[in-house]
């Protein structure tokens, strides 16, 4: 819209008189309008830079010393020891007297105060590399731990700004090489028969003593220098550097309410959508999110959520990222649309929003030859995409109408499928919409945009995000924030739609133009059967547990996620006969630019109670109990940078840029994770009223297998009395079937609670007295 404003803002005709130049006074007020927005968050950017910049202190501050140490000055007290005097000898004799002095005391106040505030983040940061509060018993809070909390909240002043807190950050430590060993060896150990493991363990000897110590300590050198040894060769060589389809293999996908659709009308639901997610983006730019409770979370993910995509490249990927944008990128029946949701600079109301998407739905235009399925070169492999995107969009119409696609805020599916629990089937319909959000028909999603937003045709939304931006907790909290706003917030009138007035004189959305020769169609082709291989290889199942939730297991004096975790250890191995490498993925956000650290599920002690559960062992519940308590160490040690694999994945980095070959690294980085799980966290129950709208429960999201041969498991916690699972695995391997592992992962709840809330039999005294 805006450039629609700029091209009829004035207009000149040559006559022999000279020029005759016509002013439009009304576009020429949208053009200064949305300028103003423009100058307005930059001066807000500078502000909080700041605010930021002098945190943990206040810009206010300043003056309070420049005041307190003038005023010393003129009752004769010199708290600079002699240094004002020495800056006074230094300043020009043409200043007076009182001018040296108070120009002396800018500058010493000046130095003195970024003093103060060099102490107080080195201070702050020593008070956040205390975590010794997670390893204390739930309930029993230790005199150390309540003073460290109130000193936190001491320096962290009132109202932190989302990034105040990321120079404060501490480092993510190194851990020792030895006891990464050794834990890497008790994690493998019931995976492994006596010959294996004395095998593993002959070599990580030799590792430690040969190669491990030259790797580390070229690893402690990248911890002195980088802000995170982990974060930036995690991203590349984990995410970036795959070539293969990020459908499916690395994207995953959120979920919408699982009971209810706030409005059956597609395009209004897309209006209330598209602006809680402005509304949350607004937050994130003026830095009005809350970085965490207590505990100061990394919130380096935030800063490409939006207006960010991921380019194909030859050998590596890379992220681009655009300061702002003030449009979307909308998809329906094949054709690609720009819709500005600016008008002069004002965010348009959900029902202008509303009032343009439904133009889009009535456009009766065709796609043109090639476009509709333009989408399956994002969903195919990385490097065929790169080639095409080099030839034939880096320049005229098509670089013209892939830059609005790739730097729009983000991007919109209008589906015309109807997806959600309703139906004759609701198991089988909810099988469905979740590998919808994960693949759709593998061209109907822009899958390098930094997440995509789908709305179908019955009202049901959902997402898809691309990973190597960022992890799930971060796009949960968006999306939490979208659907609370969205039903809570917004709402609808009466017979649907969003509220709000409609100027009519907005601009329609702009129909994107391509020119697609035939080699690019024929590559389209390619990349969609690809795409379409691997999506029709995915199976999944997702359901609601709702036999009991946390408040039942809390009552136990159990860790949910534990209890959730050791269901899933006995359903797997009731499901296989074995037991298998699992991925239990924890986030390291207490560390600067913190991504996530693997939580190894399957421990000696896990693997006792599934054996005892399996063969009817009367000691079971005491097996239980140390299971859970091993586990909750495992998952308090990974989120304090004392994990296991990002260390070893990082040593092998190391040994691959040395040019060295260490037989133990390349063993231990080709295991395969069997059972990849993930648990999604609700962080902001503020925002939902359970009580009063019990219904308005999300279902989470999912993601697909890891293995070839093994089982994706998402799940998320709602409430006190559900719980709902995403599992997927793949057609191809006989022997995985996700609904069978669901059978499983039911009943092994149902067993292991009712195994600890079963009452032993007394033996009566008399019998007892015969037995004796």
């Amino acid at each position: 819209m805006a450039e629609a404003h700029q091209a009829v803002a004035f207009q000149f005709t040559i006559t022999p008189e000279g020029i005759d130049l016509r002013l439009s006074y009304q576009a020429l007020s949208q053009i200064y309008l949305s300028g103003l927005r423009s100058w307005k968050k930059r001066i807000s950017r500078m502000k909080n830079r700041v605010i930021k910049g002098v945190y943990p202190a206040s810009p206010s501050s300043w003056l309070f010393v420049f005041i307190a140490t003038l005023a010393a000055m003129y009752t004769r007290s010199d708290l600079s020891m002699g240094l004002i005097a020495k800056i006074r000898e230094h300043l020009p004799v043409s200043l007076s007297v009182q001018g040296q002095t108070v120009v002396s005391v800018l500058v010493f106040s000046t130095l003195l105060w970024l003093s103060l505030i060099l102490t107080l983040r080195f201070c702050l940061k020593l008070l956040l590399s205390y975590h010794r509060w997670m390893f204390e018993q739930h309930g029993h809070i230790s005199a150390t731990t309540k003073l460290w909390v109130t000193l936190v909240r001491l320096m962290s002043g009132r109202k932190p700004l989302l990034y105040s807190y990321q120079t404060s950050l501490p480092c993510l430590p190194v851990p020792p090489i030895k006891d990464t060993l050794e834990r890497y060896l008790e994690s493998v150990r019931p995976l492994l028969s006596d010959p294996e493991f004395q095998r593993m363990t002959a070599l990580a000897a030799q590792f430690e003593e040969t190669l491990g110590n030259r790797l580390q300590r070229y690893l402690k050198l990248k911890a002195l220098w980088a802000t995170n040894y982990v974060s930036d060769w995690w991203e590349e060589y984990i995410y970036l550097r795959g070539r293969g389809p990020i459908m499916v293999n690395s994207n995953y996908y959120g979920m919408d309410f699982l009971y209810v659709t706030p409005t059956p009308v597609q395009a209004a639901r897309a209006g209330n959508t598209i602006t809680a997610l402005l509304l949350y983006r607004r937050k994130v730019n003026s830095e009005h999110r809350v970085p965490g409770t207590v505990v100061p979370l990394c919130a380096a993910q935030c800063e490409r959520m939006f207006n960010t995509t991921r380019t194909p490249g030859e050998e590596t990927d890379v992220l681009q990222h655009w300061q702002d944008s003030e449009f979307v990128a909308v998809f329906h029946r094949g054709r690609f649309f720009r819709l500005w949701v600016y008008n002069a600079g004002r965010l348009l109301s959900p029902r202008e929003i509303e009032y343009q998407i439904q133009r889009i739905l009535d456009d009766p235009s065709m796609p043109r030859p090639g476009e509709s399925r333009l989408g399956a070169l994002t969903a195919g492999d990385r490097v065929p995409w790169y080639n095409v995107r080099k030839q034939y969009f880096s320049s005229g119409v098509n670089k013209r109408s892939l830059d609005c696609i790739e730097k729009a805020a983000f991007f919109v599916t209008l589906d015309d499928d109807e997806q959600g629990m309703k139906g004759e089937d609701p198991a089988g319909n909810l099988d469905r919409y979740a590998k919808s959000l994960l693949h759709g028909k593998c061209y109907d999603r822009w899958f390098d945009k930094s997440f995509s937003v789908v709305v179908y045709k019955n009202g049901k939304s959902g997402l898809n995000a691309e990973h190597s931006w960022a992890d799930a907790p971060t796009v949960a909290h968006l999306w939490e924030y979208t659907l609370a706003t969205d039903a809570f917030q917004l709402g609808y009138t009466e017979d649907g739609h969003c509220k709000g007035e409609v100027e009519r004189c907005l601009s329609p959305p702009q129909r994107l133009s391509w020119e697609i020769p035939k080699e690019v169609q024929e590559q389209v082709s390619v990349s969609l059967s690809v795409a379409q291989a691997l999506a029709d290889d995915v199976d999944c199942h997702v359901f609601p547990f709702r036999d009991f939730g946390k408040g039942r297991i809390k009552k136990l004096k159990i860790s949910p996620d534990a209890f959730i975790q050791l269901a899933l250890q006995l359903a797997y191995y009731r499901d296989r006969k074995t037991f298998c490498l699992t991925y239990e993925a924890s986030m390291t956000r207490l560390f600067r630019e913190g991504r996530t650290e693997t939580v190894r599920s399957c421990s000696n002690q896990s693997c006792a109670f599934v054996k005892a559960m399996e063969y009817l062992c009367g000691t079971c519940r005491r097996l239980f109990q140390l299971a859970t308590e091993k586990h909750q160490n495992l998952y308090r040690l990974a989120m304090t940078g004392s994990g296991i694999d990002r260390h070893l994945f990082c040593l092998y980095v190391v040994s691959k840029y040395l040019g060295v070959e260490s037989p133990f690294l390349t063993e231990v980085l080709s295991e395969p994770w069997r059972l990849s799980t993930s648990q999604t966290p609700v962080q902001q129950l503020e925002l939902f009223d359970m009580k009063n709208h019990p219904d308005f429960i999300s279902l989470g999201g999912g993601f697909g297998p890891v293995a070839d041969d093994g089982y994706g498991v998402s799940y998320i916690i709602v409430g006190e009395d559900m719980i709902n699972y995403h599992v997927s695995c793949k057609r191809s391997f006989s022997e995985t079937d996700s609904h069978r592992f669901g059978v499983h992962i039911r009943q092994a709840l149902l067993d292991i609670f009712s195994m600890l809330t079963a009452v032993k039999p007394e033996v009566p005294q008399e019998q007892d007295k015969k037995q004796q």
